[in-house]
């Protein structure tokens, strides 16, 4: 895939949309399929890697470890090593990272609210919700 120039009209367009838009500099900042799962599973508390790993199976390591990341970077997440034999990983929401929670709740509701969508735990299916209307 080419690079996108710096000085392109697209990347001058996009920084003017985040630097004005605040649902624009939101949406890039929770942006991807995995995101928001990975903060709606840190917001109950603290989690091990192989915990968030286990909460979304279908989540390859490498895409895991770059939201992880990506998260840590935007300041959403802190990650904090435990210096114990065997070494592990926490991941916990930043101040910044729980006031997403009703953000997230909200998008939830609407989603249910708006389509067909299955609410699943991780013994399976709870609950399916219609369409109202349908």
């Amino acid at each position: 895939m080419t690079k996108i120039k710096e000085s392109s009209t697209r990347n001058a367009n996009k920084q003017l949309a985040l630097s004005e838009c605040p649902v624009t500099y939101f949406m890039n900042k929770i942006s991807g399929h995995w995101k928001p799962i990975i903060l709606y599973h840190l917001l109950p508390g603290p989690k091990r890697y192989s915990e968030i790993k286990k909460a979304i199976p279908a989540i390859t390591e490498k895409m895991l470890i770059q939201h992880l990341k990506q998260l840590e970077n935007d300041k959403i997440l802190i990650r904090t090593p435990k210096p114990v034999v065997p070494p592990y990983v926490t991941y916990s929401l930043t101040q910044s990272g729980k006031e997403l929670g009703p953000v997230l709740e909200a998008m939830g509701k609407w989603a249910i609210k708006e389509g067909k969508l299955e609410i699943q735990d991780a013994n399976g299916v709870m609950n399916l919700t219609e369409k109202s209307g349908e």
